[in-house]
């Protein structure tokens, strides 16, 4: 048995006293959201985390670490959405901090929007948000403070690293550097990738994430807050599906677009979701993981999609994986010329650091067929991005 293996067997055996309490979450969560606070007429809010939280009590195959990892991703939603609204009553004129043209990098997954992410990270002028912040944001906190919640970042990364090792080799985490909006959207896809949750699918498809964007900009007002500010350069792939309502908050963002052969974003993206849906459910359904992904990845695109249409054009910017992903030495100014930034000889000097594999990772390799999944069935659930692939790919 291997170590990370043995670590979460262990785990797993001293969460398991607790693991019966998913018969009854209400209970559970009641007690979540006590210990988190609630802000006066945040209660649909709450509620929503209520019915998420029961869901994944009844998922199939969770294991005990996979339950604890539900109520903290719960009680780390409520907490931070009570602190944001807190400070914002204690000071309002956070809500009058400007996040002014702003840059979100999108795309499907496993199509170098980290790397595009980490690149436009490099200049002084930007200003990308950390992980530590995302999962604790706060205003300026004192030196004893702040270094408890790096902390408290670095030991969820330590805690990844041990459990499913093989995961740093397709996404490094690190707690001190940029890391996707994921982490402060209240509902983004981020459940599915720990259990199989059909009632929350269908109720994630049914919802108007707008309020979810506006939440999202108070979290980088109450980032920007007291701080020099500088322009904000985001990422996520889950923006994909919501670009409607991304625009609707942020109505002046650049849309940074990444693109590459879905054939193999599926098949990388799936490889992801194995290993660190590992952790959480056991044991796998590997070709339900290639059904459930290539559903929502291809309903993402098509709702990606139509909302392009509605994108001006300089304000959408389309970045083929060969910028970054196989020469980002020439792919980098112009991506910073793109998005209207400087590129300058101080960016160029970070810029091999920016793009190198982290120290004592592996090469990711992933089969489609793994899944369940073929090049055809992929192809024609991507039929109308491949169309518009072969367009922005032209030389």
């Amino acid at each position: 048995m291997t170590s990370s293996r043995f670590a979460l067997a262990l785990a797993d055996l001293l969460l398991r006293p607790g693991f019966s309490s998913r018969r009854d979450p209400d209970r559970v969560f009641d007690r979540i959201a006590v210990a988190a606070g609630q802000a006066p007429g945040d209660r649909q809010f709450v509620e929503d985390f209520r019915a998420l939280l029961g869901w994944w009590a009844r998922a199939d195959r969770l294991t005990p670490v996979g339950w604890r990892s539900a109520q903290v991703h719960v009680r780390r939603h409520l907490g931070n959405r009570a602190r944001v609204r807190r400070l914002i009553a204690e000071h309002p004129e956070i809500e009058r901090e400007p996040i002014e043209k702003p840059v979100f990098v999108v795309g499907l997954p496993r199509t170098a929007t980290t790397v595009t992410h980490a690149v436009l990270s490099l200049s002084a002028e930007h200003r990308c948000p950390l992980l530590w912040e995302l999962l604790t944001p706060d205003l300026v906190l004192p030196p004893r403070q702040r270094r408890r919640a790096v902390t408290a970042g670095r030991r969820l990364v330590q805690g990844t690293n041990l459990f499913t090792p093989r995961f740093r080799d397709i996404h490094a985490l690190v707690a001190e550097g940029p890391e996707e909006c994921t982490f402060a959207l209240p509902h983004a896809l981020m459940p599915f990738s720990q259990a199989h949750l059909p009632e929350y699918r269908e109720w994630h498809c049914r919802r108007d994430f707008v309020a979810d964007y506006r939440y999202l900009k108070q979290v980088y007002q109450v980032l920007q807050y007291g701080r020099p500010r500088r322009r904000w350069m985001l990422k996520s792939p889950m923006h994909l599906e919501n670009l409607d309502a991304l625009r609707t908050v942020f109505p002046d963002a650049t849309i940074v677009w990444c693109h590459r052969d879905p054939v193999t974003a599926v098949a990388s993206f799936c490889s992801l979701i194995e290993h660190g849906m590992a952790v959480s459910t056991r044991p796998l359904d590997l070709a339900g993981i290639g059904t459930t992904w290539l559903g929502l990845l291809s309903r993402a695109m098509t709702r990606g999609l139509a909302a392009r249409a509605a994108i001006p054009p300089e304000h959408l910017v389309d970045a083929p994986y060969s910028w970054l992903g196989s020469d980002p030495v020439a792919g980098a100014p112009k991506l910073y010329a793109a998005v209207g930034a400087r590129w300058t000889e101080a960016d160029a000097a970070r810029l091999p650091a920016a793009v190198a594999r982290p120290r004592g990772t592996r090469k990711h390799t992933y089969d489609l067929s793994r899944y369940g999944l073929s090049r055809a069935e992929v192809e024609a659930a991507f039929a109308d991005y491949n169309a518009l692939r072969a367009e922005v790919d032209r030389p």
